[in-house]
């Protein structure tokens, strides 16, 4: 039977960050980008930084690959309803946060953005999506190449390697099913499980260095409370998606703001606050998310404290 593994979302926080534990990553970034990923060190940024409320649940990590390239890579979670903006947001982040200031555009390295997904994000049925940067002709359909001047100066063979490249992984639309080594990867990230015939690199220290029962006691209570936070957000999320995807239909776009079905139905908008407010959204986005007031948002937290 599986032991009962803290979750990813937690140790990439928390544990991961030590040297000791790097084997972990690697082995999981490895098998995602079917190279041999080796990492640097961990880079200091602002979303590296630990927060009261855990809002950026980020973490920037520089290495080395294959190639002898240095790639940084950036691995996020999150349920936000304009998460496509906050994955745009965090490469912009990440290759300003580690540029030094006077350096030419061509020192900009490659970034990678890992997305890791619990919440229903785009339509789409697959539970791995890679993005990348492709300029294609509006006439005769040919693709824009690199010259030769360009591929000496950025040391790279295609546009497509100059320019950020992202990763979204759908893990709800995974059926549990492992067929190869990334498979048993996703398995562990919805499952929480490791199965003791999974091969895939990473996976055994991740099942000695996670086990939920070599915690403490603090560490065991923190880790429920962190749990329990998620499944608030998570429920706070589905409540603003459900509603936003319904008024999106006007114009295309997802607003999440509280009209129309619910128009009127205050009483309701402000359940949602509260829920939104426990999983520690800021008061932009559950005003967005709601339609109700920052100054109606404000009252709704100050109750909260009495």
């Amino acid at each position: 039977m599986s032991r009962k593994l803290i979750s990813f979302d937690w140790a990439i926080k928390r544990l991961l960050r030590s040297k000791a534990n790097f084997g972990i990553l690697e082995g999981f970034l490895s098998e995602l980008l079917f190279e041999d990923i080796t990492i640097e060190e961990i880079l200091e940024s602002e979303g590296n930084k630990e927060l009261k409320d855990d809002k950026y649940n980020r973490v920037d990590i520089k290495v080395k690959n294959s190639k002898n390239e240095i790639v940084l890579i950036e691995i996020q979670y999150g349920r936000e309803l304009d998460y496509m903006q906050r994955m745009l947001y965090g490469t912009s982040k990440v290759i300003t946060e580690h540029m030094d200031e006077g350096d030419a555009y061509s020192k900009v390295v490659k970034v990678i953005s890992i997305n890791i997904i619990y919440f229903d994000f785009g339509d789409g049925d697959d539970y791995i999506y890679r993005g990348k940067t492709v300029f294609k002709g509006m006439h005769n359909n040919s693709i824009l190449r690199l010259n030769a001047s360009q591929k000496k100066l950025y040391r790279q063979q295609k546009i497509e390697d100059v320019y950020p490249e992202y990763y979204v992984i759908k893990v709800n639309n995974f059926n549990e099913n492992a067929k190869n080594s990334l498979d048993e990867w996703i398995y562990f990230l919805k499952t929480e499980k490791i199965e003791s015939n999974f091969k895939a690199k990473g996976l055994r220290e991740a099942k000695k260095t996670l086990d939920y029962l070599k915690f403490d006691k603090e560490e065991r209570a923190n880790y429920e409370k962190f749990k329990q936070a998620r499944h608030d957000q998570a429920s706070a999320w589905e409540s603003t998606y459900v509603i936003g995807k319904i008024e999106g239909k006007m114009e295309g776009k997802i607003e999440g703001k509280i009209e129309g079905e619910i128009e009127g139905e205050k009483k309701k908008a402000i359940e949602i606050a509260k829920n939104l407010l426990l999983a520690k959204f800021d008061s932009d986005m559950i005003s967005k998310s709601t339609g109700l007031s920052k100054e109606e948002i404000k009252r709704i937290a100050k109750d909260f404290k009495h």
